[in-house]
This record gives structure tokens, sequence and C-alpha cells, in this order.
């Protein structure tokens, strides 16, 4: 085995060029995950912006598909070889937030308090996946095998923006004949409207811009959509189509103040924004749209849950072809192509929504 790799490195804002790296050593409770196809992130596509920040020289990439190439040697139920995923966010099991129920929070206590977001460590904390080999820490609570019958783009959702998506409609809480708006139809609202349809939603509106996303939305479980540049008040448009009720959830997948205010606006007294976005400034909460505190709404923020059971059951909605996944594939490339694939994604060329980065 080679002792060198390539690896996609941040190396200052606006520059993620492809490098080598030194293959990682295993620790007996971590695997080497030999990657076979991964993609890129909007959250990359922030770190890329220095909106969100990383160390310099490290590896981006958190949605690994791939094959066991090394087990530590504490390492059980797994074989070198073995097809496998790991989640974009990876606990340990053990901490506090995870014994708690909030794994994604799964960090190192201070003095003051919990440092957020713990639990996403691939690109953020630790060397990631866009490269030919990544580390798994904690392999026993991460790694999921593939079942045989499902290929990598078929899974390549689900380490991510399947997961993030479908938290949106977990959180919020909706029931068999719930009103939910989606707003914005990039990969997480697509997969967060995919959520709500099967947690049986009886009516989904789709909120977006582009044609292909808002045709994408239908294809995901979209009842009607919205043309936010077209309608000019996407709030009074969807309290027009609700008879003035609001909807119960509102789900915002774009992480702007003006989609979080629609969001806000648009749901009943009592109704829940869940919010999937990554927000790069303050966000204000208008006093009339929060009814000054008074209006019994709920707000929920969410990072997407990991670990190997949360995989096991995104793979299996996968398999039961309850939704169709691979249309969000919309380009492929090579790792030795990651730089052209930056380009293409942070500008929303060509009607990309994801890539397929096979090595």
């Amino acid at each position: 085995m080679a002792s060198m790799m390539k690896a996609a490195v941040f190396v200052e804002k606006g520059r993620i060029v492809l490098e080598d790296k030194k293959i990682p050593d295993v620790g007996p409770n971590d695997a080497l995950m030999r990657v076979t196809t991964t993609t890129i992130c909007g959250t990359d596509i922030h770190i890329l912006k220095g909106e969100y920040p990383v160390e310099r020289g490290l590896t981006i990439g958190h949605e690994p598909v791939g094959v066991i190439e090394k087990l530590g040697t504490a390492v059980k139920g797994f074989r070198e070889g073995q097809r496998v995923i790991a989640g974009a966010i990876t606990p340990s099991g053990w901490s506090n937030a995870c014994l708690c129920g909030f794994c994604s929070q799964d960090g190192a206590g201070t003095p003051h308090g919990w440092k957020a977001i713990g639990g996403w460590k691939f690109g953020n904390t630790i060397d990631g996946c866009q490269a030919e080999y990544v580390l798994v820490p904690d392999a026993m609570a991460n790694l999921a095998p593939i079942p045989d019958d499902l290929t990598d783009e078929e899974v390549l959702m689900c380490p991510d923006i399947m997961s993030t998506g479908f938290v949106g409609a977990e959180n919020g809480n909706i029931r068999i004949g719930d009103t939910v708006a989606v707003f914005a139809q990039g990969p997480i609202g697509l997969c967060a409207t995919a959520g709500a349809k099967l947690m049986g939603a009886s009516r989904i509106i789709a909120v977006d811009t582009v044609p292909a996303r808002l045709e994408m939305a239908r294809r995901m479980g979209a009842d009607e959509v919205v043309d936010f540049k077209a309608s000019n008040d996407v709030v009074g448009t969807i309290m027009e189509m609700t008879d003035g009720r609001g909807c119960d959830v509102a789900i915002e997948a774009l992480g702007l103040q003006a989609t979080f205010e629609w969001a806000l606006r648009s749901i009943r007294p009592g109704g829940t924004l869940s919010s999937l976005g990554v927000y790069s400034s303050d966000l204000k909460i208008p006093l009339d749209a929060f009814a000054a505190g008074l209006g019994e709404k709920t707000i929920r923020s969410a990072l997407c849950p990991g670990g190997k059971e949360r995989m096991r059951r995104m793979m299996d909605v996968v398999r039961a072809r309850r939704v169709d996944f691979s249309a969000l594939v919309t380009h492929r490339f090579g790792l030795d192509q990651i730089e052209e694939a930056y380009e293409l994604f942070a500008n929303q060329r060509d009607g990309v929504l994801k890539v397929a980065i096979s090595t």
C-alpha cells in the first residue's frame, strides 16, 4: 500500500486544491476507508468562501462512500474489503451529548458549556473525505454496511443531505393532513420535501425560483410550487393558498434572513419553523411575525443526524424505492477534477444539483 494519497485541501479563502498528503495511520478504534465516491456540499462552499472557518491544510468533505481498507485492532463486526458509508456526523457514542440523544452535538465540554456541532468532524475538525482515503473515528459507531443491491450513487445522499433534509421534516413534527412549506429547493430542501411527503403531509408547497428545481420538487413530492420572484409576495401567496390559515410547518433550507422570515411569517399560530440553513450572519426575529413571543410558534434548528443506525435507516428508505434520489446527481467528476467540480458547484452553473466525485 502506498504511503501518500491525493486530497482536496483548504489552502486559503477562495482556494481548495488537490494536493499530496500522507495516508493516515489507523488507531485501535478507527477504520481506514478507501473512498470510491463522494460529493461536494453547500457547507464546503461556505468553507471555500471563508464564511465558515477551518484550519489551512485540512482535507475537505464529509460524505464518504467506500471500502474498508484497514481496521483498527479494537474494531469488531466489520471486515476489510467491505463496502460501507459513514455519516457526515461521526459521534463517539459515549459523550454526554450522545447519551442525551443529540449525537450531532458530540463535542468536548468546557467550563463555558458544550461546543456546538462537535459531532461534525470530517472536513471541519479532522481531515475529510474528498480524498483517496479517509480515517473514520469510532468506527463501530459510524460505519454502516452498504446492501449489495445498492450502487455508490444510490447511497451517496445518505451521509448528509438526505439525513439533513429528513430531520427538517422530523423536527417539524409533521402529522398526517399537515400543510408544509419548504423554502429553497436545493439538494437539502428537495430531501426535506421528500421527507415531508414520507411523514404524511397532505399538502407540500415548494418555494424556489429556478424552474428545474421547482420541477424536481414535484418529483420529490411537492403538490404545489411558488416562484418567489414571480409572486413578489411569497407570504401573501402562501396565505392565499391556505385560505389565510397559514402552514402547519415551514422548513427553511437556505440560510438567509429573507427565507427565515418568510418561513416564520408563513406558519399558523402554534406552528413550527424547522431551520436547516447554515447562517453566516446574525438572524433577526421580527416582533410581529413572532407575535411578541405570544404566538406559540416553535423554532427548531438541526444538524444532520449521523451514526450507523441513522445511515442504516437512510439506506433502507433508498432500498424500499420510496423516493428516487438518483436524479439529484447531475454531474460526475474524477477526484483529479475536483477543482473544476468546485468551480461548477460554487457558481451553480449548468443546472447542477449534486456532483459525484469518483476516485
